[in-house]
């Protein structure tokens, strides 16, 4: 038997979310074409033969002043401290600069990792070899450099196997029949935040957040009390829309994402609240659940 942490980072959007919830085979991670969605550690569990695979999704390394992007960075960093292998997801389409950022940030941690080249349907095999060649000079840092689409369906086998490799003999340390160490609220918060970030434009997601009121679960229905924070009036205006146009697109979407993921019918009644400076206020944070 093994089992190990795998920390999964990489720059904002790098695919890190869409790789994890291909691997596990349901959408647990929060997915989205827009930089910096994911925003808290996520632990998510793959069993492979003999092997169990918790795997850490992270928010994308990046350097910004605002607190909460510094609690990001903060996670994404304890994530790798505390992993015993690392998967470094880059682009193909990116020059190789933050990857030897990130080879910085780790010089010191001595920390194994696998380089996986993400969206590699997105050149020629042409280009792909380019981009292998300029990583090579690397070659004595990652143990494997893997090319990987999950657009073009990779084979999941072959990667979960290297990973597998790496990691310790170990007693598995959870369940094997479960998918994710979250509970149901905070995936349900995830999936909500995710509808935001996909129906409502480019300012309204970054300035808010999601707190769950409660849920009522009875059989075959969910009903969810969610508070959807933001820190302006006019943002507030902006999520409820013209006569609620706006709010009940999202609630619409975020109502089939939570369905998809429970198997239920789901009831999903949303509120908009305004909460000042709420990203650039640690007590704020902490009490929506960001713990420094």
């Amino acid at each position: 038997m093994k089992a190990g942490f795998v920390a999964v980072v990489g720059r904002p959007n790098a695919g890190k979310s869409s790789l994890l919830n291909f691997l596990v085979g349901e959408k647990l991670a929060m997915v989205s074409k827009k930089a910096q969605a994911t925003r808290k550690r996520m632990n998510i569990i793959v069993m492979h033969d003999n092997t169990q695979i918790i795997f850490v999704d992270t928010p994308g390394l990046h350097e910004k002043e605002k607190l909460l992007n510094r609690y990001m960075m903060e996670e994404a960093l304890k994530a790798v401290g505390d992993a015993d292998l690392i998967l470094y997801l880059a682009p193909v389409t990116d020059t190789t600069r933050d990857y030897e950022h990130f080879l910085e940030k780790i010089a010191q941690k001595g920390m194994p990792h696998l380089l996986i080249l993400t969206k590699v349907d997105q050149v020629s095999n042409a280009e792909l070899l380019k981009k292998i060649t300029e990583y090579q000079k690397f070659q004595d840092r990652f143990e494997a450099l893997i090319p990987f689409s999950v657009t073009k369906g990779g084979d999941p086998r072959a990667l979960l196997d290297t990973i597998a490799k790496h990691l310790p003999d170990h007693p598995w340390l959870y369940d094997p029949e479960i998918l994710t160490t979250e509970n149901i609220r905070e995936i349900y918060r995830e999936l909500i935040r995710e509808a935001i970030f996909e129906k409502l434009s480019d300012e309204i997601p970054y300035e808010s957040d999601v707190l769950i009121d409660r849920i009522e679960e009875e059989e075959g229905i969910d009903r969810v009390y969610a508070t959807i924070i933001t820190e302006k009036e006019t943002q507030k205006r902006m999520i409820i829309g013209n006569r609620g146009e706006s709010i009940r697109r999202v609630g619409s979407h975020a109502r089939k994402l939570l369905e998809r993921f429970s198997g239920k019918k789901i009831y999903l009644d949303l509120h908009v609240v305004v909460r000042k400076g709420w990203s650039k206020n640690r007590k704020a944070l902490e009490e929506i659940g960001y713990i420094f």
